[in-house]
Parts: structure tokens; sequence; C-alpha cells
């Protein structure tokens, strides 16, 4: 095996290259970043669109354990049959014997988009090999293996990106610009909501692999840590000092299901399968009938979903499962509020009942001005000229307004180049704004006002013991 991966990959070696500060460069003229590429889902799909368009990138290898997305993902981006694996530790042997026999990693770098718990033994094994990582959110589903990440990435001297997209789409770019010129004044107030959307919600929280606190972790997590990462960003270099949080389970649960549902549990079993607005028959069926075979639907099958499929799915899976009925213990409504130290205080939403699907809602009130944003667009008053205008930021394509694009080409450059500036944070600063979102969810639980520099150095704290602990063990 070892031999024939070796055979097969000779040819996609490349000696790492900087970017001369006086060199100007097309994509025609580069040789492409190499690209790893461990989990084939959404996400993983969602990032790989860009070497489908750019030749800044090439995916060399996968691991990916259902068949049919292996297959699929494989023939789209042309992989090698010797660098296609079931799983990522198989691909992470594989890495290790080259390393040992050739001396070369297999790729650049490694993008890693498995579900949020593998995470961290996927980020702290590749990144002890000393491949560039790009890791889709959240960091980890602890505070402590977030530490883990931070301290062998930093050990490693390896560059580093995190799935917080919303950092890269023209949107929050442009507005990051504003907020950075100080032609508004000084930023006091930040007002976001995340309007998560009602079949969104049933889809990822209660039915899909998000619902389990056990499976995961909790919402603000797993949904909402790039909210909160963009607001520190936007209110830095303040940092948060004190955060308080509400929020709980408030309709996802038995004691909400209508009396026309009585006991059934599937949705195709229900009478109200044509009325519920969280129907599966509504949101999947109903979906696949008009041709979409992308998400929601995608995801219940492995391959390309049709009537029959999903149908089946349906009946035995946990998307057709009544929402009422469904195992979820995930907050479906929580607020958060935060002061930085400078004074500046912002607050946060996620609620699941909305027709909006994650198109956040936005207010910046700043000394002389404000803005006003939806991510399709945003209005600025500006107080001392007495203008007001719209902006319409152009979506260069992909998820997120253009985010999971810009995301995916801003790390490719940053490997290219040597350059962890050009993400625009590092990880540390993505530990600092986990680490807040660790805090909000112990204040919500713990019912009281956290303070975020202690809740650090406690957390840092454990995980010193934890080690010792295992040591003398």
């Amino acid at each position: 095996m070892t031999s024939s991966i070796i055979s097969g990959t000779k040819n996609l070696f490349r000696k790492s290259t900087k970017q001369k500060d006086h060199i100007m460069y097309t994509e025609a003229d580069i040789d492409p970043i190499t690209l790893i590429v461990i989990g084939c889902g959404q996400r993983g799909k969602a990032y790989g669109e860009y070497a489908l368009v750019s030749n800044a990138v090439k995916i060399v290898a996968i691991a990916e354990p259902r068949p049919q997305t292996r297959k699929l993902y494989a023939e789209q981006h042309k992989v090698d049959a010797t660098l296609v694996f079931k799983t990522w530790k198989e691909l992470h042997a594989a890495s290790a014997d080259t390393i040992k026999t050739i001396g070369k990693r297999l790729a650049d770098a490694v993008l890693i988009a498995v579900q949020d718990h593998m995470h961290v033994e996927v980020a702290l094994a590749f990144a002890e090999q000393g491949y560039h990582i790009l890791c889709e959110k959240p960091m980890a589903t602890t505070m402590e293996d977030c530490i883990k990440i931070e301290e062998a990435i930093d050990e490693a001297g390896i560059i580093f990106g995190m799935g917080h997209v919303m950092r890269y789409s023209p949107y929050s770019q442009e507005i990051t610009k504003i907020v950075q010129s100080g032609t508004l004044g000084q930023l006091i107030n930040i007002v976001q909501v995340e309007p998560v959307g009602y079949y969104h919600f049933a889809h990822s929280y209660v039915r899909g692999n998000w619902g389990k606190e056990k499976d995961s972790s909790f919402a603000l997590l797993t949904k909402c840590c790039h909210d909160i990462d963009i607001i520190c960003h936007w209110m830095g270099p303040s940092p948060p000092i004190k955060v308080s949080s509400f929020g709980s389970l408030r309709h996802f649960h038995h004691r909400a299901k209508p009396v026309k549902a009585g006991d059934a549990t599937r949705c195709l079993d229900c009478a109200m399968v044509n009325d519920c607005p969280y129907s599966a028959k509504r949101i999947y069926l109903d979906s696949v009938s008009r041709g979409n075979t992308g998400w929601p639907v995608s995801p219940l099958v492995d391959g390309i979903p049709d009537i029959e499929n999903i149908t089946a799915a349906l009946k035995e899976g946990p998307y057709g499962q009544c929402v009422y009925e469904s195992q979820n213990d995930v907050c479906d409504n929580q607020v958060v509020n935060l002061e930085f130290e400078n004074g500046n205080t912002a607050s946060f939403t996620m609620v699941a009942f909305s027709s909006a699907i994650c198109q956040r809602e936005l207010r910046m009130h700043f000394t002389y001005g404000e803005i006003i944003g939806d991510m399709s667009k945003y209005t600025v008053n500006d107080f001392k000229a007495n203008k007001t205008k719209t902006f319409y930021p152009v979506n260069e394509g992909g998820g997120h307004g253009g985010g999971d694009m810009g995301l995916i080409r801003t790390f490719i450059e940053a490997v290219r180049t040597g350059n962890q500036k050009l993400l625009g944070t590092d990880v540390g600063e993505v530990l600092r704004s986990h680490m807040t979102v660790f805090a909000a969810e112990a204040s919500r639980r713990e019912q009281q006002v956290v303070n975020c520099v202690e809740f650090e150095q406690k957390a840092r704290t454990s995980l010193r013991e934890m080690l010792a602990q295992s040591v003398l063990c």
C-alpha cells in the first residue's frame, strides 16, 4: 500500500515558495498549493469549490467514510485513487509513511471538515506533521481542547485558518474598513441578530448532527461562534471583559407538540404532514420534487438524493422524526451581552424562529454615525456630513455572502506567502473569541455575569492540572 501511495504522489510534491515583495504574478505563473480534504460533506464541498474555479489550489488527497460521497468528490477533483481514504487515520498513516520514506508531506495544507468533536484529534495529528491547517468552526468542543490546538499550532509554527467565514465576505470586509478608518468616530455599541431560520434549525439543531450537546456541543458554539468572533474583531483591539447570557429550549420538545399530531413520532405517519411548518415532507420531499438536490436534502443520503432514497431516509432516519419527539437538547433562542475593556458594549441574539436563513441583522453605533446592515446591503448614516448612503457589496460567489470563497482564497494565499497576517487573525485570537463563547454559555448555565479574563485563566489552569494528573497516572 505504501509503495503505491508513494509512486502515485511523487509528481504532486512541490517546494514551498515565498512571494517576493517586488514580484507580481498571476495564477497562471504559479504552482498550485496542494490541499488534503478531511471530510467531504457540506463544508468540505463548499471550500472545495475554489479548487474547481482557480488554479491556485489543487486537492490531492481526501478522507471520507461515506462511499458514494467519497467517490463523487474524488471524481470531481480528479484525486489519484492511491490518495483516496475512508478515514483520516488511514490518510494520516499514509502521510507518516511518505514523510519517513521520501522526506516530504503529501500536501502543503489540510482542510479539516469533519464533525466538531473530531477537530481536536485531527488538528493535533496533522499539526505534528507540519501541515498548514484550515479548520471548520468551531475550533473544538471544549475549552481545554481549544487550548491544546493553540499550543500545537504555535509549536509547529504553521499557518492556521479558522472557519469564521463571516470575516471574509465582501459585506463584512467593507464594514471592517469603515470601522477601522474612524470616519464615523469611535464604535460604541453593536447589536447583531442571527435568525437561524425555522426549518434550518429543525434540520440541523433538532433532527441533525448538532441537536444533542453530547454528540457535538451547545448551539451558541456550533452555530454562532463566528458571530461572537466578528463582534470581538470589530471591537478590537479592546477585549471583552464581562459577559452575561440567557437562553433555553422553548419550543422543540414534547410539551409543545400539537394535539392534532397525536401519537405520531414520524412525519410521514402524522395527520399534520401537510400542515406542520416543520414537516419533513415539506422540508425534504417537496424540495426534491422541485428539483433541489443540494442543501438541505443532500445531507440525508450518501450520494445524489432522489425521491426514492429521501423517502427511505425519512422513514428510517433521524430527519423523518417529529421535531417534538426528537432527542435534541440545545437552545432554540439565546441572547449574549458583552462589555469590553474600553467600556463598549454589544448584544447578540440567536433565534430559531425566522423566515430569514442566517441573514444576520446588524446595527453599529458610532459617536458620529451608524451602520445598519443585513449581509446583502448596509446603510451608513453619517451624522457629521448629514448624509445617508446604502451600499450593495458584490458577492463573489459561494455561501455566507461570499465568505466561504473569501476564506479559502485568503488561506491559500497565506500558505503560499507564509504570511499568517493575510488572514487578519491568528490562533491566539481565535482561541480568545472561542473562550468568550464558552464564558457566555457558563453565564447562561450558572445565571451570573462571568469575568472573561478570570474564565480563561481558570481554563488554562484546569488544563495544566489535567495534564499533570495524566502524567502521574
